[in-house]
């Protein structure tokens, strides 16, 4: 692969709601769009997931532009490149700063897909062709609005419902879900909102047969999940936690989880999601994609990864819909009784709205 020319663009989308968790509330999605393009003409596209804001981990819109303009793209426009797995490689002596190594490897993933006329699932070893997944729903103001929304997922189909909860939106919330809704697939997320000195709550918790727990501890911590662990019944997911296959390794060693959520974004890429995913299968560790509020592209890279066969819950891949008036890929992604069906078209499989995308950009630049 010959990179001929890199667009980086600062974009904006309203999202139909605020989203809340445990640290934010957000009512619009910053992020930057890469498009990757070769001599031919063709484009591959990829998603910085980081926030306007150093909430989520250390990274943000403003930092990975910097690290993609004045470290990543040079690197890129200056070496051929085989395969997309070379890309993680190249970017190996720039410590961390992963969404903004996983953005670009990602579009270059994508152009090299449609270079191969293959899907990006296929090019990275996904056999299934249909996906389950589950809704995310933050905190809300009270708990009336929060079962009318859950009531509204379950009629959609949705394979899971995921809450986010903190200290004091926890307990009851999830005791009053289950008097309602005794059933369901049903995990909480909360974004590393406790200590060990809630164990005691946390420890209730088990008491309403939840799928998983997920983050409860500290975004850096594999040592007190490992403790807590031992005291749960529910297993514990980590999210924040894991940045690579080493991590992983790791935390599986000491008992700090039973569960792994793979974000791209967070992992640092394509290249380094698949190891995971294929370490957590010799662990026998069940693994599900994690989203970031992602637009159509972002969200169409975590489609395709989770095309691998360790893939086995559902992730937090909602319909366009749920987050946007209008995506910026054509189709939109839509949701039929809790499946995606993995789009057939090459690279992400599906078109991108360049006209939607030039209206909601604030600010882009070209590099060759």
């Amino acid at each position: 692969m010959k990179i001929k020319q890199i667009i980086l663009r600062h974009m904006k989308m309203s999202l139909l709601s605020p989203f809340t968790t445990s640290f934010m509330t957000l009512k619009e999605k910053e992020f930057i769009l890469i498009e990757v393009l070769n001599h031919d003409g063709l484009s591959g596209w990829g998603e910085s997931v980081a926030l306007t804001i150093p909430l989520y981990n250390e990274e943000t819109l403003k930092t990975n532009w910097h690290i993609l303009e004045d470290f990543l793209i040079p690197i890129v426009l200056k070496n051929p490149i085989s395969h997309p797995e070379k890309t993680s490689q190249l970017f190996s002596h720039i410590k961390a700063n992963y969404m903004a190594k996983s953005a670009l490897e990602g579009a270059i993933w994508d152009l090299y897909a449609k270079e191969q006329n293959i899907t990006l699932a296929q090019a990275l070893g996904g056999k299934l062709t249909d996906i389950e997944v589950g809704i995310s729903i933050g905190i809300q103001e009270n708990i009336s609005d929060l079962l009318s929304l859950i009531s509204q997922y379950v009629q959609d189909g949705y394979k899971r419902i995921k809450l986010k909860i903190k200290p004091g939106w926890d307990v009851e919330i999830i005791r009053q879900v289950r008097q309602q809704f005794p059933d369901i697939p049903l995990m909480a997320d909360a974004n590393s909102a406790y200590t060990l000195q809630d164990i005691n709550s946390l420890k209730e918790l088990d008491n309403f047969n939840l799928m998983m727990i997920e983050q409860p501890l500290a975004h850096d911590d594999i040592i007190d999940h490992a403790q807590l662990q031992k005291h749960l019944n529910t297993p514990i997911c980590l999210d924040e936690s894991i940045h690579s296959e080493e991590d992983a390794r790791k935390a599986i060693q000491l008992g700090s989880c039973r569960i792994i959520n793979i974000k791209i974004g967070r992992v640092g890429g394509l290249t380094e999601a698949r190891k995971i995913h294929n370490l957590c299968l010799s662990y026998n560790i069940p693994v599900w994609c994690g989203g970031m509020l992602e637009s159509g592209i972002g969200r169409a890279h975590n489609i395709a990864l989770t095309a691998l066969p360790n893939f086995s819950l559902p992730g937090d891949t909602a319909a366009s819909s749920r987050y946007w008036d209008q995506d910026i890929i054509l189709p939109e992604v839509t949701v039929h009784k809790g499946i995606i069906t993995i789009p057939s078209l090459p690279g992400i499989g599906y078109k991108v709205n360049k006209e939607k995308i030039e209206k909601l950009t604030l600010f882009k630049k070209t590099y060759d």
